[in-house]
């Protein structure tokens, strides 16, 4: 009799815990998902220079190619900033890879605008860009390293790594 009791309180509680574990979730990407609702926005800025350049110039001209160029260089890019925006967000801390990934998403629409002009100034943006990414790669990695240290020898660096992380975020901003 104690069991179907127990039982029947338990699944009364379920689901106030899984509403309290959705919100903690939620809590701990909600960056993330708007940086990346940001990329989605200005992936398709990207579609529609690139479809007005095709209605208005003929496709063989320059400028639709540096568009196009451009817009594809991007969408190269794309899939990697995203996979190493979110891993770092996820294993280490959310408010630095958000941050970065803000300021690579800036970064890329200085790429494609400066690319439409002439390609040699495009080129602070693309390096610009590959320090961003190389930046989410290392919290990606410190945050691995951090995790394989809790599995095997119990020691939790996340907290000391969280604060240096937030620190190094702000130097992303120098030149």
């Amino acid at each position: 009799m104690w069991c179907s009791t127990g039982t029947t309180s338990m699944l009364l509680l379920l689901p106030a815990a899984l509403l309290i574990m959705d919100v903690i979730v939620v809590e701990n990407i909600y960056l993330l998902v708007l940086v990346t609702l940001i990329s989605v926005l200005q992936n398709a800025f990207f579609a529609l220079k690139v479809e007005k350049e095709c209605k208005f110039h003929d496709t063989n001209t320059p400028a639709f190619e540096r568009v196009s160029c451009a817009s594809r260089n991007c969408m190269d890019a794309y899939a990697t900033f995203l996979a190493v925006m979110w891993c770092a967000g996820l294993c280490l801390s959310q408010a630095p890879a958000a941050f970065a990934g803000l300021i690579y998403l800036v970064v890329r629409h200085k790429y494609f605008v400066g690319y439409m002009g002439q390609s040699s100034q495009s080129t602070p943006g693309y390096l610009f860009g590959k320090r961003i990414l190389c930046f989410l790669v290392l919290m990606c990695t410190v945050g691995i390293f951090n995790y394989v240290l809790v599995c095997c020898c119990g020691s939790n660096y996340k907290d000391y790594l969280e604060t240096i992380t937030k620190a190094a975020s702000a130097l992303l901003l120098i030149p």
